[in-house]
């Protein structure tokens, strides 16, 4: 499992975790689109907007492993703005090629490229 180095470990005051430490012994949690509702907690909206910013920073529109990205955090994106960027693509592997989707993180976080929400 690659280690995705310097990228932040979690949302800042809070619990939620952007990163896992080691590989799960009983097998990789596979990505999965979750849908996300207008109810959710502000420190989950919030916690997706910095994630998908690091992920911005980190990796731009280049294709990148998975790794030590948190499985839950990423299906809270996957399917609109973090994509497959392979065929076919394997959810339950660290080893998956994923990208970013411009064009659907400015449709679902207006103005979170141009430094506008964080």
């Amino acid at each position: 499992m690659l280690k995705h180095r310097g990228f932040p470990g979690r949302l800042p005051g809070s619990d939620l975790q952007f990163t896992i430490r080691r590989a799960n012994p009983k097998g990789v949690t596979p990505l999965v689109r979750r849908e996300r509702y207008r109810d959710r907690r502000a420190v989950d909206r919030r916690a997706d907007e910095l994630f998908l910013l690091a992920l911005w920073e980190h990796f731009g529109e280049a294709p990148f492993e998975r790794g030590n990205l948190d499985a839950g955090r990423l299906s809270w994106l996957f399917g609109r703005e973090v994509i497959p960027a392979e065929e076919p693509f394997d959810p339950a592997s660290y080893d998956a090629l994923l990208k970013l989707d411009p064009a659907a993180i400015e449709a679902g976080f207006p103005g979170l490229l141009e430094g506008g929400s964080a």
